[in-house]
């Protein structure tokens, strides 16, 4: 069993899918819709249009693997207004959104970089 810190990077998919699919329709998803390669050392985070279910699915070497989350009452904070289709995570975050916490709204302090103290 891999930890999350194990993968290079973590992507989601910000359109509803169908969860009637699987690995296969979902492998295809990412390599096509997201056009990333659905091979490598990578998770990718699909959500339902009830926002109540969660895949996650990753490349293992010798298969794919599926995780998959349902929640009984609430929902997933989902990104509405991104503008890009393929929004890149960490795992920090990640822990946030299977928690149900909203960072998609939160803002940190912008980074400031000075060249002088004057």
């Amino acid at each position: 069993m891999l930890s999350i810190n194990d993968f290079d990077h973590i992507y989601v998919h910000r359109q509803y899918v169908d969860f009637r699919k699987s690995i296969n329709g979902l492998s295809i998803i990412v390599q096509e819709e997201m056009e990333l390669d659905p091979f490598s050392k990578c998770l990718f985070i699909f959500c339902n249009q009830h926002r109540n279910r969660m895949k996650i699915l990753y490349w293992d070497n010798s298969g794919y693997a599926l995780w998959y989350k349902r929640l009984e009452k609430e929902k997933f904070a989902w990104p509405k207004h991104e503008t890009k289709e393929v929004i890149t995570i960490t795992t920090e975050q990640l822990e946030w959104l299977l928690k149900g916490y909203s960072f998609w709204r939160m803002k940190a302090h912008k980074k400031l970089q000075f060249d002088n103290v004057f």
